[in-house]
């Protein structure tokens, strides 16, 4: 589903992608550790067909590759071929080095399956859970609430007891939302009761572990209804970007701006308008993120997960050369990532980013230079502070910007389709998930699902960097 993130859960934006818009059908029967594999697998792939295609590149000599008779000078342009052309090679030689992983696996299986029953023991974990004997559970489970979105990063020595500590007490509380738990901190978003989120939030407070501070929390209109279920689990990173933390640590994150700070920035820039050369506005969230709602005259780039986030910079750093950078997302969590391999390419001048994100800057400036709707990855799609639309009509182009799931079975896109185009029958990402859907409706349901690509995910292909 597009909702990989409540107000932004910014660290889910994997699921989009991977639990139901993925490019094999078998693939969304595989656990989250086989994905992985696979994940890699595929990547490994790609770059060893895209290096058989390789000529030249001797010491001194410009490097090219030719493929389909075509010769091609640059990197994105044999990867974009790739990607378009040869698929179905590139989906075979994964599924081999896919099953030649599990081979190596299963060798390894007792060792393996014994560390993962040691992680699973059992946690008392019952003196961390607050007291709630004077509340009542009315109190808890009806009544006015709302959303609640954090993150912190600290060491965490057993991140699975931080794992089963935080999943006794949402359960406590009957709140939903998503918590990711791993060695580098917390990242979460969770709804519930106003009273249930306070007692939460005073408990998060408290552990000794993270000692965060109230203000870390973004708060919205909601409560548990905002979310289908509770899902904790432990990961290697609290937000997917694909890249190892020891390797590209939240430690060297850019310059936190209070959102008084960068709305001045924002402001200074838009004054000199076209004449400013030396700073960019970057968003660093997701295309459909940002098509409903972004800070004037920002650079918003067209990748479907924040995980694309790194070869977006890879392959565009003159953008980024000799200037300086102010960054922001939902709520600052992808920044603080972003930043640090932004700044690991020795490119910019500075680089900068805001504080708690744009939850933060619209608390201060709801009719700031923030315009439209902010994207938030549970079952609201959006939330807003100002009354612009800044985006349009799949189908017919008039002014429109509430998201709705694609019609179309197992699509998970998010379409902008307008009421008067939807009662017309246009309610899929594109025609072309249109027309599958009226197949699909008139197919035996015995036939196997269509595959999920459409015009939407054939326009951002995943472009891996070479291995």
């Amino acid at each position: 589903m597009a909702a990989d993130d409540a107000p932004g859960l910014e660290f889910m934006d994997w699921e989009l992608d991977t639990s139901t818009c993925n490019g094999l059908k078998q693939e969304k029967q595989l656990s989250a550790s086989q994905r992985r594999c696979y994940s890699l697998c595929r990547r490994k792939s790609f770059a060893a067909f895209v290096a058989s295609k390789r000529e030249g590149g001797q010491e001194g000599e410009s490097t090219s590759w030719c493929c389909c008779g075509r010769t091609f000078k640059e990197h994105p342009a044999i990867h974009k071929h790739v990607a378009w052309t040869h698929d179905a090679e590139i989906k075979q030689l994964t599924r081999a080095a896919y099953e030649h992983l599990l081979s190596q696996l299963d060798e390894e299986e007792p060792e393996t399956q014994q560390t993962t029953e040691r992680k699973a023991e059992p946690v008392d974990v019952s003196a961390w859970l607050p007291e709630t004997s004077h509340i009542s559970e009315e109190q808890l489970q009806n009544g006015p609430g709302k959303v609640l979105l954090y993150y912190h990063y600290c060491q965490v020595e057993d991140p699975h007891v931080i794992c089963a500590w935080q999943k006794a007490l949402c359960e406590k509380l009957h709140l939903t939302g998503k918590v990711r738990v791993a060695t580098e901190g917390i990242n979460g978003t969770v709804g519930g009761t106003n009273m249930a989120t306070d007692v939460y939030i005073n408990a998060m407070c408290s552990n000794p572990y993270f000692k965060m501070d109230k203000e870390d929390f973004k708060t919205s209109d909601g409560g548990a209804a905002c979310f289908k279920d509770l899902r904790v689990g432990v990961y290697k990173e609290i937000v997917p970007m694909g890249m190892d933390p020891d390797v590209v640590s939240y430690q060297l994150a850019g310059v936190h701006l209070e959102p008084e700070e960068f709305h001045k920035e924002v402001q200074a820039l838009l004054v000199k308008g076209d004449l400013c050369n030396d700073t960019v506005l970057l968003d660093c969230r997701n295309f459909y993120e940002s098509k409903i709602g972004q800070f004037t005259q920002c650079l918003a780039p067209s990748i479907r997960k924040f995980s694309y986030f790194p070869d977006y910079v890879d392959q565009n750093l003159e953008l980024f050369r000799d200037k300086k950078v102010l960054m922001y997302c939902t709520g600052g969590i992808r920044c603080e990532r972003g930043s640090a391999y932004l700044r690991s390419k020795d490119v910019c001048k500075g680089v900068y980013q805001l504080k708690g994100g744009i939850h933060k800057y619209l608390e201060r400036f709801p009719e700031g230079f923030y315009r439209g709707k902010l994207f938030v990855f549970d079952e609201r799609y959006a939330i807003s502070s100002n009354d612009d639309i800044i985006s349009d009509c799949r189908y017919c182009g008039c002014p429109w910007d509430q998201y709705k799931l694609c019609s179309t079975k197992l699509c998970c896109q998010l379409v902008l389709s307008c009421p008067g185009c939807r009662r017309d029958g246009c309610t899929a990402c594109c025609p072309t998930c249109q027309i599958k859907g009226h197949a699909q409706s008139k197919a035996s349901v015995t036939v196997p699902p269509h595959k999920e690509e459409c015009e939407c995910t054939e326009g951002r292909p995943r472009i891996p960097r070479d291995v």
